[in-house]
């Protein structure tokens, strides 16, 4: 399903969630207070939608935001690791947001132990394509913005480094297949 193939699931649309303000960048990191107040509003934006399926990296901050809407929609948390937040390095680097913005354009691009885009990539899409796949009509999933921007790079390479400066916490896209055609997203948080 990568880079646009809807696939042959029922789902033909998927919410893509970045997650809320947190207290940092470490896999335990909680919300703030106001990255708490934003998961309630997350929960009341998507009220409307009938979510149906709530699935999130491991990452605390990316489960605390997805919790008011689970629990506003009776359902569980499916906890998936291929959605935790691209590792740039597996030691603190003091240019990572050139190895960020350099691997829009070379795919292999990676830190000193971490990821390439291309590698994040997949592991990305082999997760949303097993979400597209399903019977769920209205999934929401909640991942990081570095590995939100690569899905949707992939889908439209316009979408690079500025798109990945411009996302906010949280942000939503809709991604939506389009009969035989290829997936499309768009923004939809204001």
């Amino acid at each position: 399903m990568h880079r646009g193939d809807p696939g042959l699931g029922k789902t033909r649309r998927l919410f893509l969630v970045r997650h809320c303000e947190a207290s940092g960048q470490s896999p335990d990191a909680p919300l703030t207070a106001e990255g708490v107040n934003q998961a309630e509003l997350l929960r009341e934006f998507l009220r409307d939608q009938r979510v149906d399926h709530v699935r999130c990296s491991e990452f605390v901050r990316a489960q605390q935001s997805a919790m008011p809407l689970a629990l506003a929609n009776g359902l569980r948390i499916h906890v998936d690791a291929r959605l935790n937040e691209r590792m740039l390095s597996d030691t603190p680097i003091d240019n990572w947001r050139d190895i960020l913005k350099g691997s829009f354009l070379d795919p292999e691009l990676r830190g000193p132990g971490g990821e390439s885009a291309r590698e994040a990539t997949e592991r990305a899409w082999s997760a949303l394509t097993e979400v597209f796949l399903s019977e769920y009509e209205s999934p929401v999933v909640v991942s990081h913005g570095n590995l939100i921007s690569l899905a949707l790079h992939s889908m439209d390479e316009s979408f690079g480094y500025e798109g990945w400066e411009s996302l906010s916490n949280p942000d939503v896209y809709v991604l939506q297949a389009t009969g035989d055609g290829p997936l499309r997203f768009s923004r939809m948080w204001r």
